[in-house]
C-alpha cells in the first residue's frame, strides 16, 4: 500500500492476552486477522462519512472559496468507477497483523497535510467562486482518517475474544 501507511500497534493487555491464548487453541489466526480488518475498515468509512479523526475530532472545515464551487463527494468520497479515498481504504491480514490503508498517491497529503507549491510555474493558478486565483503556494490541512480509536481498540478485543471462545467451545 504506498498512498500511505500508519503502523500502530495495540498494546492493551487484554487483547495481547487474548490473542497469545488464541494462538495457543487456534492454527490459522488469519480468519480472525481479516475480520479484525474489515471491522478497521469500517471504521475508518464511518470517520470519512463523520469527517473526524480517530479521536473523534473533527476534521477542518473545506475553504469557503472551494466549498462553493465543489460539486459532488470530491476526491475524498467520491465513488463510482473512479472512486474516492474512502473507497480506495482496504485491508491485508496475515496470521499476526492486520494493515489497513490505500494505494492513493493523495492519500498521505489528507493524512498528514501538506503545503503545495507550484513545481513548473512562478505560481498556481485555479478557479474558485471569485474567478481565477493565483497563489504562491496553498496548504491543505491533515484530515486524518487512519488509526485505531479507543472503540477500534474494544473491537479487536471482543473480536479476539470472541474467536477464543468459539475455539475452546464455548460459543457466544
Amino acid at each position: 500500500m504506498s498512498g500511505v501507511t500508519l503502523q500502530t500497534q495495540v498494546v492493551g493487555d487484554a487483547a495481547i492476552r487474548a490473542f497469545a491464548q488464541l494462538r495457543g487453541v487456534v492454527s490459522d489466526t488469519a480468519p480472525i486477522m481479516r475480520a479484525i480488518g474489515t471491522a478497521l475498515v469500517e471504521s475508518t468509512h464511518t470517520r470519512f462519512e463523520k469527517a473526524v479523526d480517530p479521536e473523534g475530532n473533527a476534521w477542518e472545515p473545506l475553504n469557503p472559496l472551494y466549498e462553493s464551487i465543489k460539486r459532488g463527494p470530491g476526491i475524498l468520497r467520491e465513488s463510482g468507477m473512479r472512486g474516492g479515498l474512502m473507497g480506495s481504504i482496504t485491508r491485508r491480514a496475515t496470521h499476526d497483523s492486520v494493515e489497513i490503508g490505500t494505494n492513493k498517491i493523495y492519500a498521505a497529503v489528507h493524512q498528514f497535510g501538506a503545503v503545495i507549491r507550484p513545481v513548473r510555474a512562478r505560481k498556481l493558478r485555479f478557479w474558485l467562486s471569485t474567478g481565477l486565483v493565483a497563489a504562491e503556494e496553498v496548504t491543505i490541512p491533515a484530515r486524518p482518517y487512519l488509526g485505531i480509536s479507543d472503540e477500534d481498540e474494544l473491537t479487536i478485543y471482543e473480536t479476539l475474544v470472541d474467536a477464543l471462545d468459539r475455539a475452546i467451545g464455548l460459543g457466544r
